[in-house]
């Protein structure tokens, strides 16, 4: 059995310790202004990037210039909006890519048709351009999950875990499942996974949470509310129990640059960007006495 992750990291026993991650950083304007602004003013923990994307070099630039924050490679394999696409950086003549040369929209295309070397190849490209650009890469995780084989149980886990011992960075993948209640059928997969990135000496934390993707009824009269998004969140982190919790959202700016761009769930985006600066948010935080880390206290912990 492993040393606790709270042990490892110096925290007092019993701690309930959390990560706020804002995912697909550098995927479009909306995204970069909204998860530059929640990291300088302390209302986010870490976010990774996108490097396929349109925006990438915008958001790359920024990570470039503050490397005190935490910002690590959201690694792609799928593209996933109908009207805004990205590309492997690898070409489009690969096992990677749809008819029209670019990522398939789904994990399951992904998990059906990608060799084992194309990905290998992709992934480590991603981070390399993110390393070239200055970029002091604090962990790994991946879009859309579509490393972890939930589509069809072939997953490219061998392929993303000797990346990530390689260059020291921790991983998103949970130890001890991704909801508030265990999947007894999901668990012994989710232990394999966990004995191996052991094995190669990855750190990973003991839970990855989020709250829906979408927003409940968008688009009708009984569309979810700021209000209830807010309540289901604050809910959420009551619950974390002892040990490193990631939670991650997907904040962006809800302009008609995020509208153009996504197929729906724009205005839950704009919720996140709200919530993760609700006085309520750090209030819950405060009173429940969660501790706040960062990836780069987990790479710190890999590293030594």
């Amino acid at each position: 059995m492993p040393v606790p992750l709270t042990d490892r990291l110096g925290l007092p026993a019993g701690a309930r310790a959390i990560i706020l991650n804002a995912d697909d950083f550098g995927m479009c304007r909306a995204a970069n202004r909204a998860i530059t602004g929640l990291l300088s003013t302390g209302h986010l923990d870490s976010t990774t990037l996108m490097m396929p994307c349109a925006w990438a070099p915008d958001a790359a630039a920024f990570a470039a210039s503050r490397t005190d924050l935490d910002i690590g490679v959201h690694l792609v394999l799928t593209s996933e909006w109908s009207g805004y696409r990205w590309r492997p950086l690898t070409g489009s003549s690969t096992s990677l890519t749809d008819t029209d040369g670019y990522f398939p929209h789904t994990c399951l295309e992904v998990e059906q048709q990608a060799t084992e070397a194309d990905v290998a190849a992709e992934l480590a490209a991603q981070l390399e351009a993110a390393l070239a650009a200055g970029i002091d890469v604090t962990h790994l995780d991946n879009h859309m999950g579509s490393v972890y084989g939930l589509e069809t149980g072939r997953d490219f886990l061998a392929q993303v875990l000797p990346l990530a011992a390689a260059h020291g960075l921790p991983f998103r993948l949970p130890r001890y499942g991704t909801g508030l209640e265990a999947d007894p059928v999901m668990q012994p997969l989710i232990d394999q996974a966990a004995a191996a990135a052991d094995a190669a000496g990855v750190v990973i934390p003991d839970r990855t949470w989020t709250h829906p993707f979408e927003l409940a009824g968008e688009g009708t009269d009984d569309e979810e509310t700021y209000e209830q998004v807010l309540s289901g969140f604050l809910e959420l982190l009551r619950a974390v129990p002892t040990g490193v919790t990631e939670i991650f959202l997907h904040p962006m700016v809800d302009d008609d640059e995020l509208r153009a761009t996504v197929d729906y769930a724009a205005p839950k985006r704009g919720h996140e960007l709200r919530l993760l600066a609700d006085p309520a948010v750090a209030a819950v935080i405060a009173d429940e006495g969660l501790v706040r880390v960062g990836w780069r206290d987990l790479r710190d912990v890999q590293r030594a």
